[in-house]
């Protein structure tokens, strides 16, 4: 799968949220809105990274644990937990993080690839970077939703 992500241009904005005590990028471009935590709907046999789905002004939105999808653990719900609303190919999906933690810049060589352990990695991560707080993993939304929910959207 190595190739088929490409990594945003110098001066794009990443938008950077934890899960956890990890760091994740996300181009902002992708992102439509972020909201506070509301409880979702369940969705009958759904995967057990999808928590359900909400009414986001008339339309009906999976919402994703990130945590769990990234197999870095189920994402505690709290007060302080956001939804990001993200754009995904012709899609839309509500994103669990913790909470959003700052807005990056790329700038010149920021960006490396990631480590290559297997084609599923690739599959989520598009490139690593350094930053003061430390290693933040850039995400592909690619295939973020899930194959059935993206044919019933």
């Amino acid at each position: 799968m190595s190739g088929t992500n490409k990594l945003p241009a110098v001066g794009s904005e990443l938008i950077c949220v934890s899960i956890g005590q990890h760091l994740y990028a996300i181009d902002i471009m992708q992102v439509r809105e972020i909201r506070g935590w509301t409880v979702s709907t369940p969705l009958p046999h759904a995967p057990p990274h999808v928590l359900g789905m909400i009414n986001l002004r008339g339309s009906i939105l999976p919402v994703i644990d990130l945590g769990s999808l990234l197999g870095v653990g189920v994402t505690s719900v709290s007060a302080s937990s956001v939804v990001m609303v993200a754009q995904i190919g012709e899609h839309q999906v509500g994103l669990l993080v913790d909470a959003v933690c700052d807005i990056l810049m790329v700038a010149d060589n920021m960006l490396q690839e990631p480590p290559n352990v297997g084609d599923r990695v690739r599959d989520f991560v598009a490139g690593v970077m350094t930053t003061d707080q430390g290693i933040v993993t850039l995400l592909s939304l690619d295939h973020v939703m899930p194959e059935g929910l993206a044919n019933a959207a």
